[in-house]
């Protein structure tokens, strides 16, 4: 059994400041946290604390978690846009 390091999602977001134009053209990259929440996966830009306690899995956005062969086949086939390339193999 295999074991994988996955890392989430990412959005480019710009521009990234003001007051100067090289950050017009700058973006930075935001991770897009996933979650799985009554038997189904979603993607979150924004959590709540208060919501925490309702996911069943959480993968915050910008992090990477260890997961098995069994969680990378789940996350994939969640249809929240991970794809293999979302995964590497330790």
């Amino acid at each position: 059994m295999a074991t994988w390091i996955f890392k989430t999602p990412i959005v480019r977001e710009g521009p990234s400041g003001g007051g100067s134009r090289l950050f017009y053209f700058y973006k930075l990259d935001v991770g897009v946290s996933i979650v799985k929440q009554n038997g189904v996966y979603s993607q979150q830009r924004y959590i709540l604390d208060s919501d925490l306690s309702t996911y069943q899995e959480l993968y915050q956005g910008g992090r990477n978690y260890e997961v098995s062969d069994a969680t990378k086949a789940a996350l994939i086939a969640g249809g929240v846009g991970v794809t293999e390339a979302n995964f590497t193999e330790v």
